[in-house]
C-alpha cells in the first residue's frame, strides 16, 4: 500500500478504497452481474477513465471487493471466537451473528453466500475464492469445536469437522431466510438448534 511520508494514504489509494468500498453496496445488494460500469460511476462520481486507471475491468474489482470484505469479516469472525472457555466462543458466535443481522436491518445477507448461489456456476475465479473464505471459515470453527470437545463443552460423537461444517451451512442457511422473511426468528431458530445438536454446555 503506497502511503505519503506522514503515514497516510495516498490520494490514488484513498481513490482506490473509495471505488471498492461503492462496488460492495452495489454488488451487495444488486450483484455481481447487474452492477454496470455506468452504475459505478454515478455511484463514485469518478469518469470511467478514473475506474479504469485502477482496474482493469468488473472482473479484477469484482475479486477485490470479495478480498476487502473477506479482511473484513475474518476480522468479525476472530473477535466473536474470543472467551473465557470455548464454549463461550461458541455462544459468543451465534449472538453476533445474529446481531450482525439485526444490524443490517435484515438486508443484503452475506456477500459470500449471495456470491456462491449467483456466480458458482458462472465465474470460477469467484467461486473458487468463496471456496476458500467458506473452507477457512470452517476450520477457524473446527479448532474451537474441537476445544469444547475436550472440555466436555460439546458432544464427542460426531467429529469437530462434520460439526463445524454444519454450522457454516446451517448459519448460511439462517441468513439466507432472515433475509428473505426480514425478521430475526430464521437465524435465532438455527442459532438455537445448533447449540442443541452440538450439545452446548457453559
Amino acid at each position: 500500500m503506497k502511503t505519503t511520508s506522514c503515514g497516510k494514504k495516498s490520494k490514488g489509494e484513498l481513490t482506490r478504497d473509495k471505488i471498492v468500498a461503492e462496488a460492495a453496496c452495489l454488488m451487495h445488494k444488486k450483484g455481481f452481474e447487474a452492477t454496470t460500469i455506468n452504475d459505478l460511476v454515478k455511484a463514485t462520481g469518478l469518469k470511467k477513465g478514473c475506474l479504469y486507471f485502477h482496474f482493469s475491468g468488473k472482473d479484477e474489482l469484482s475479486l477485490a471487493v470479495l478480498e476487502k470484505a473477506k479482511a473484513d469479516f475474518f476480522a468479525f469472525l476472530d473477535s466473536l471466537l474470543e472467551g473465557k472457555t470455548p464454549g463461550d466462543c461458541l455462544n459468543n458466535l451465534f449472538r453476533g451473528m445474529q446481531d450482525a443481522q439485526r444490524d443490517m436491518g435484515f438486508s443484503g445477507g452475506c456477500i459470500f453466500g449471495n456470491t456462491a448461489l449467483e456466480m458458482g456456476d458462472k465465474d470460477e475465479n469467484l467461486a473458487a475464492f468463496v471456496r476458500g473464505v467458506f473452507d477457512e471459515t470452517t476450520e477457524k470453527v473446527r479448532k474451537v469445536v474441537k476445544a469444547a470437545q475436550v472440555t466436555g463443552q460439546a458432544r464427542k460423537d460426531i467429529a469437530a469437522g462434520t460439526l463445524a461444517r454444519h454450522i457454516v451451512m446451517a448459519i448460511e442457511g439462517g441468513i439466507m431466510l432472515t433475509r428473505l422473511e426480514k425478521s430475526e426468528k430464521p437465524l435465532k431458530d438455527c442459532m438455537d438448534s445448533l447449540r442443541t445438536l452440538i450439545g452446548l454446555k457453559k
